[in-house]
């Protein structure tokens, strides 16, 4: 009996990566899809009776209301009841923060091989970062990516601005070209790169990573630039002029200085080129010690078995500096600084 048993019990096997993703995949949309079977079951019909007792008193107020332009004679359609809005955002939003929240959550609990017994522990985390090379990806990362920002931003900067303020035939081409380099994307050149960069010793070499980060993103570093010196006034900087500025003096005290959302924007899409990425890192990088988070993580992942509370607790390290960035900076990001600046407008 026992035998029989032991010979017809099903073998154990180690799931692959493929099999452990759509198992993801589908606990991700079975919770996506219940919780938005409780908010469409539960909320909307709350908010939808609440609205009709607010507005059964008026026998005006409609739930979807059109105006007329009376110059353009166009048809606006306005929503009277928000909450509609305000249900969907909140549907969405919480759908998009359900793997964030999966991933967090995995980081805090004890990992298969660990002997701990409570339901939620750091010792992910006290791992990752004693037992592997975490601070020093977590360095390079931060060394390469800040490096990165401050150059592009230098760059765009005075880029953008002659891209703004010039009408000439070769600012023209000038556009036209970063236009073309911007629809290229950075993995077609990346084997001629590596060839010219082991040639020059930047190959396993933050420096040589920083330079094709920069590179990659500085044309669109440059088009968000030049696109929002575009709502500055070309009369500011005239005034300026006449008080005896010249014409760099001018850039620096009136364009930069009230380009700032505009060079915040940059400074974020650059950081986040570069922050997350794999693709060009992994050719470029060999030694361990100089790997960037991205592929530390990577390395985690093993041909038999991962470590996924390792995994998590990396992944987590890498929201971070992002989440950061944009707490610190969210305050800065304002339209409508100058809107006064010009008498009569």
């Amino acid at each position: 009996m026992e035998a029989h048993a032991q010979a017809t019990a099903p073998e154990l096997r180690p799931l692959g990566v493929g099999e452990i993703v759509d198992v993801a995949i589908k606990i991700y949309w079975r919770n996506a899809l219940t919780l938005f079977r409780i908010v469409l079951v539960v909320v909307a019909p709350v908010q939808l009776v609440s609205s009709l007792v607010t507005t059964s008193a008026s026998t005006n107020n409609k739930l979807v209301t059109t105006s007329t332009d009376p110059i353009t004679g166009r048809q606006t359609v306005h929503l009277n009841h928000p909450y509609l809005l305000f249900t969907g955002i909140l549907v969405i939003t919480v759908i998009v923060l359900i793997p964030v929240g999966a991933v967090v959550l995995l980081s805090l609990r004890p990992s298969a091989t660990s002997t701990s017994t409570a339901a939620i522990t750091v010792e992910n985390f006290t791992h990752v970062f004693t037992s592997t090379d975490t601070l020093t990806w977590l360095g390079n990362s931060l060394m390469v990516t800040l490096g990165t920002v401050l150059v592009s931003v230098a760059v765009a900067a005075p880029a953008g601005y002659v891209l703004s303020r010039g009408k000439s035939k070769a600012v023209s081409g000038y556009s036209l070209l970063l236009f073309v380099i911007q629809s290229l994307p950075v993995i077609t050149s990346v084997i001629p790169l590596f060839i010219l960069f082991a040639k020059l010793g930047l190959v396993d070499n933050l420096t040589g990573l920083g330079i094709i980060y920069v590179g990659a993103s500085m044309s669109v570093a440059i088009w968000m630039m030049a696109a929002y010196m575009d709502s500055i006034p070309i009369v500011l900087e005239q005034a300026a002029w006449i008080d005896g500025a010249s014409l760099f003096g001018a850039f620096m005290r009136i364009v930069l200085r009230n380009s700032l959302p505009g060079v915040l924007s940059t400074a974020v899409f650059t950081f986040l080129v570069s922050w997350n990425d794999y693709l060009v890192a992994i050719v470029f990088l060999r030694t361990e010690t100089k790997f960037t988070l991205p592929l530390g993580l990577e390395s985690f992942f093993q041909q038999n078995a991962t470590d996924w509370g390792s995994v998590m607790a990396v992944a987590v390290v890498m929201m971070l500096p992002p989440v950061v960035v944009f707490a610190v900076l969210n305050r800065f990001f304002s339209v409508g600084g100058i809107s006064g600046s010009l008498a009569g407008q």
